[in-house]
């Protein structure tokens, strides 16, 4: 398979689009079912989005690194890359989690801090742009390198400055970007030494034995379970109402079982990561250590599901493979929930198998509609998205948590910021509360949007 694959790019740019549409509604109070996450078991259109980007990550792995292949660069070559491709999208995921304060409080130097954040970003884009083809010379290699140098002596400064201004005591380490890099990591080292029968066989592996894991080992009493078992006050252990139930079985340990704060993964995380977890979930992480496991089949689905696509087989029974196998996948997640039930927050075996049949549904008929009969005509905005996926949901991030830091007392005395002050102003007034929550969601897909499609104009695809 020679010819890029189109549909890849609007799966993913759809993705994406309706990532940052979830992730930003002018109010938590006020989304619409579809647009919320389930609350425990079941799913939403809503648990699709996540997964559908690892999977989008796993097929886009045989593309990239297949090619390489072929072409003869060594195996190590592309392990380097790998791993160095890794760690730039987890530290991103950490100053993602950072921005813009980092642990400082109101009294340090806040503004100096965004000034300089502000700058190094900058310099780090600027330099990006300059690394594209068409910005290919010598003068503009040395600017590059410039840049470079400048931006990794901000970076000094920054650390230096940390040293006596930030707290990173309670900086969520787990987060979207650092499992995106996990799955991609795991994904292109298990594609560069496994045949696909291989890739196969480790991804029942891990489902069986996260399911084992998760439902048959007892859960030890750390202090967090002790003292919802003394209390009986279960509110610690999740961001909602605890979904499970807590049975003491011994002195040490309870019953396993798959309620938030309270199953095996909750305690694992509360043991490795301590405070550095997601403060709604209280005690545990939605992309938590063991569940990240799981996740990697995710990606692995997607990593098998390229590899067919590469093959010389017809469209047709490409697509007919998709389809085939995303429905087997579906079926079978649906008899795996009786026993292990679907639950995007601990990534289940059964969640698994079924964002893996959903997404395989998706970009089979995309492929069909694009690449098989070259309709194309709607495809456009995705394809822009598609094309600088990462920079736009950093982008997305940003631009939410600056609006949200921007704040200034009123004239009645309460504080407020500059993202409640456009959803106040501009969309509250002249909308139901729901519509204009979505629309000012929608706003900020739309900024975003002009941002890939300025790029996307001049041929600027910001990579790692």
């Amino acid at each position: 398979m020679t010819k890029r694959l189109v549909s890849l790019d609007i799966f993913r740019g759809m993705t994406i689009a309706f990532m940052i549409l979830v992730n930003n509604p002018g109010s938590w109070s006020y989304v619409y079912g579809p647009l919320q996450h389930a609350e425990w078991h079941g799913v939403t259109p809503t648990d699709w989005v996540f997964p559908f980007f690892l999977f989008i990550v796993g097929v886009a792995v045989p593309l990239a690194l297949g090619k390489r292949m072929e072409q003869g660069v060594e195996r190590s070559v592309l392990t380097r890359k790998v791993l160095v491709r890794s760690a730039i999208i987890f530290g991103i995921g950490l100053f993602m989690a950072a921005f813009p304060e980092f642990g400082m409080d109101a009294g340090d130097p806040l503004l100096l801090q965004y000034l300089a954040l502000f700058l190094f970003i900058l310099l780090i884009f600027g330099r990006e742009v300059l690394n594209q083809p068409q910005f290919a010379s010598e003068a503009n290699a040395r600017k590059r390198k410039w840049l470079g140098y400048a931006a990794l002596g901000l970076a000094g400064l920054l650390f230096i400055f940390g040293l006596f201004y930030y707290d990173l005591s309670h900086l969520r380490i787990p987060g979207v970007l650092q499992r995106i890099a996990l799955v991609y990591l795991a994904c292109g080292l298990l594609f560069l030494r496994l045949p696909w029968k291989g890739l196969l066989i480790t991804g029942i592996a891990i489902l069986i034995a996260y399911w084992a894991v998760m439902s048959l080992i007892p859960v030890p009493i750390d202090a967090t379970l002790r003292t919802a078992l003394e209390t009986g006050d279960l509110s610690g252990l999740a961001m909602s109402g605890y979904q499970g139930e807590l049975r003491q079985i011994s002195e040490n340990f309870i019953a396993p079982n798959l309620g938030a704060g309270g199953n095996i993964g909750a305690w694992l995380d509360r043991v490795i990561m301590h405070d550095h977890l997601y403060s709604q979930a209280k005690s545990w992480d939605p992309e938590g250590f063991l569940s990240t496991f799981p996740s990697i089949v995710t990606g692995l689905i997607g990593v098998l599901t390229g590899m067919w696509l590469r093959t010389k087989r017809d469209d047709y029974q490409k697509l007919t493979g998709i389809l085939g196998v995303g429905a087997i996948l579906l079926a079978l997640s649906l008899v795996w929930d009786l026993a292990f039930p679907i639950n995007k927050k601990i990534w289940t075996s059964s969640y698994v198998l079924y964002v893996g049949g959903v997404a395989m549904l998706f970009l089979g008929v995309i492929y069909w509609l694009v690449d098989v009969l070259n309709y194309r005509s709607w495809t456009k905005p995705f394809v822009i998205y598609g094309m600088n996926p990462l920079f736009a949901y950093i982008l997305s991030g940003l631009l939410v948590d600056t609006a949200v830091h921007i704040r200034w007392e009123t004239a009645d005395g309460s504080t407020t910021n500059l993202w409640s002050s456009i959803y106040q102003t501009l969309f509250v007034p002249f909308l139901s509360p729901f519509n204009a929550s979505l629309a000012f969601a929608i706003m900020n897909v739309l900024i975003c949007f002009l941002a890939v499609w300025a790029l996307y104009r001049k041929r600027i695809f910001i990579k790692v």
